[in-house]
């Protein structure tokens, strides 16, 4: 999993619940884009203070980089970004598959692509099974 990251404490994660549905969550062998059986829609963990420490040690973007503007909150995008080392992975709400190719956050995408490749990184956008690797524009 994802190394801990700092968040900003100007930001909460308030009803949302991105990270419960979207991603694989191997410690409860559940599948992304499926809610985690411990996932109250709107309120969060039902098991929070004993959650596993891959869930503990999770911060999305939004919550933990000052410089990603508020736009992009995960309730609000319906896309929750993440980095796994020179990944920087966008996980899509299949509720809203083409949410990512609207504006603000297309350009955004392609900001962070080329950013990202200068020093080796890419984005990569999951939308249920698809798969897309922004080109660094």
């Amino acid at each position: 999993m994802i190394a801990p990251h700092k968040t900003i404490t100007a930001r909460s994660c308030g009803t949302c619940t991105l990270c419960c549905r979207l991603p694989e969550i191997e410690e409860f062998d559940k599948p992304a884009n499926i809610p985690c059986r411990h996932c109250m829609p709107g309120t969060g963990c039902a098991i929070y203070a004993d959650r596993p420490s891959g869930c503990r040690d999770f911060f999305c973007l939004w919550m933990s980089d000052p410089d990603l503007p508020d736009e992009w909150e995960p309730a609000q995008s319906n896309l929750m970004i993440c980095r796994h080392g020179q990944q920087m992975t966008v996980l899509v709400d299949p509720e809203h598959p083409d949410v990512w190719k609207a504006e603000p956050y297309a350009s955004g995408l392609n900001a962070m692509a080329k950013k990202a490749a200068t020093s080796g990184g890419y984005v990569i956008v999951f939308v249920g099974d698809e798969i897309v690797k922004i080109p660094p524009a």
